[in-house]
Parts: structure tokens; C-alpha cells; sequence
């Protein structure tokens, strides 16, 4: 019985005109190619080329040969073609995330996915406020901070650094606090919430403490914060993943940098609301998601490490 692989390199060289552009396309060493060829040769018993040092031309079997199996093996290799497109993963996934999810990722790593799964669609809905996954048709969050029901499958990423900074231009009307009991002196930036209480908890050389701050300015959205810090209007506590690009290019300065908050219990984390098997298109979407915020993670503690 003939070796379809060795009839498709016959074909390949047929079409390439020489063994040496035929491994090129084949990604194999020439001689192990001129090899197979005469294997297939001695099993047919007949000369299928005629080969010189400047020439390669078609015998009359390889002639017959070629015209006889070349649309064959186009047309199985179409198939196969056509049957890897069906099994890559497609459909359309949407997501709810942070507000400033492009802000700590970037937009270029959307091409990388794009090429790398065409036929997936990506729908975003991005808020810093809790979204009812199930009435939003959510197939995947990505959520920081915020308690996720029992109802899903949660993976926890990592926990949430948060860190104090201020812009530079409030530093130069308002000295750096040097102690947590100074920040009752400065503006503070807040998230907004029910209870109305003003106050930090923050891990630092003394393990945790409590420090009662002034709200100048309370929002609930993140990214609305990091604005009004960014405009100078006090202090915020801020997520490190966020803000470290921020501090790189100049806009904000880390404050009491020995000092920051860290949850484990409502770090960043992935919810997929559909049941096992998840979908192959929430699936692939997750599992890059996560390699891009992980690389995002190490950039953050890289620099974190150097300050």
C-alpha cells in the first residue's frame, strides 16, 4: 500500500521544482526528502523523476502519478483543513470587568488573541460597580474586590495590593505625610460606600493598623479615582496593578510606601457563570486573560521589589 505521506512530498516537489524549495515548504532536511522519494520509487518500481544537478523533470509514470493523485490529495487536505477550522474554538464571549482593565493590560494583546482565535468574538461591559452576571449574560468577570456568590466557579488570581499615592503637584502644596497619623491632615480620595465611615486599615511595619482619614472626594468607580489623583485633589488608596504604570510615567507618587492594604478574601478573580464543560471560546479567553494579567502581576512585583 503507497504512503500518502510520501505521495504529497512527491506532489510537493512536483510543484516546487526542486527538493531544496520542497523541504523549505516542508520544513525537512533536503536528503532526508530525496530519501523518501526513492523509497517510494523502489516500491513502485519505477523511475517517477528524472533528476541532474541543474534539472528535475517528470518521467512518464511520474507524469501519470502526479495527475492522478495531486487533486486527491487536494481534496483530503482541504478536509482536513476545513476540519481544524470546526474544531477551533468560536462563538461570541462577554465579559464585565474592571473599568481600567485596558489601562493595566493594554489594547495590543486583543490583536495577539484576534489572530491567534479568529473566529471568537469578545463583547465588553466594563464597570468598577457589582454586575448581575446571570440578568447581564456574563460569561466571564474578571472582579477585584468584590464578593462573588457561592452560585459560581471563582479563580482566584492573586490578591488585591492596594497602595497610597498622590500626584506630584499636591505633594508640592502638601508635604508627604511621614506617619499614618499624618494623613488625617491631608485630603483623602475615597471609594464611596454605604456605612460612610472614613477610615483605612493598612498592613505595614507594626502589622495592621486603622487610621481615620479625611474624605475630600468619594466616588465608585475606580478609574474616576485614580483621576482625581492623578488631578491632585489629596491622597487615594489605589490598586497597585493599576496604578504602578501610572507611577512609572511620572503622574503619581507613591506615599507611606512601607504601608498597604491586601485582601485575599476579594483579590482579582475570574467567575464563569456557565456550568461544566465551559464553553471552548470562555475557556481559551480565560486561560489568555490570565497569562497576560500574570505577566502584568510579575511587572508589578518587579517593580514594587526595586523601589
Amino acid at each position: 500500500m503507497l504512503d500518502l505521506n510520501d505521495l504529497a512530498m512527491f506532489v510537493q516537489v512536483v510543484r516546487a521544482g526542486s527538493f531544496s524549495e520542497a523541504a523549505r515548504r516542508l520544513g525537512m532536511p533536503s536528503n532526508t526528502l530525496s530519501r523518501r522519494i526513492d523509497q517510494l520509487e523502489g516500491q513502485l518500481g519505477t523511475r517517477l523523476l528524472h533528476r541532474s544537478t541543474r534539472k528535475l523533470a517528470l518521467s512518464t509514470d511520474g507524469q501519470a502519478l502526479f495527475e492522478r493523485y495531486a487533486p486527491a490529495l487536494d481534496q483530503i487536505l482541504e478536509i482536513g483543513r476545513l476540519h481544524a477550522d470546526e474544531q477551533a474554538p468560536s462563538g461570541s464571549v462577554r465579559v464585565a470587568a474592571m473599568a481600567g482593565l485596558f489601562e493595566l493590560i493594554g489594547m495590543e494583546w486583543l490583536v495577539e488573541f484576534y489572530a491567534r482565535y479568529p473566529h471568537i468574538s469578545l463583547e465588553f461591559l466594563l464597570d468598577d460597580t457589582p454586575t448581575d452576571l446571570i440578568s447581564e449574560r456574563i460569561d466571564l468577570a474578571l472582579r477585584m474586590g468584590i464578593e462573588t456568590g457561592s452560585g459560581f466557579k471563582v479563580r482566584r488570581l492573586a490578591p488585591t495590593a492596594m497602595i497610597l499615592a498622590a500626584s506630584p503637584a499636591y505633594l508640592k502644596r502638601r508635604p508627604a505625610p511621614r506617619t499614618l497619623r499624618e494623613l488625617a491632615e491631608h485630603d483623602c480620595l475615597t471609594i464611596s460606600n454605604r456605612q460612610g465611615r472614613s477610615t483605612w486599615r493598612l498592613q505595614g511595619p507594626r502589622g495592621s493598623q486603622e487610621v481615620s482619614i479625611n474624605s475630600r472626594f468619594a466616588v465608585n468607580d475606580m478609574r474616576v479615582l485614580a483621576q482625581a489623583c492623578i488631578a491632585g485633589l489629596g491622597i487615594a488608596l489605589l490598586p497597585q496593578l493599576i496604578v504602578d504604570p501610572v507611577i512609572a510615567q511620572g503622574k503619581l507618587v507613591r506615599v507611606l510606601s512601607t504601608y498597604r492594604r491586601t485582601s485575599t478574601g476579594f483579590g482579582l478573580q475570574l467567575v464563569y457563570t456557565s456550568r461544566p464543560p465551559v464553553p471552548p471560546a470562555v475557556a481559551v479567553f480565560a486561560e489568555f486573560l490570565t497569562e497576560r494579567l500574570g505577566e502584568a502581576m510579575i511587572d508589578t512585583s518587579q517593580n514594587d521589589a526595586n523601589r
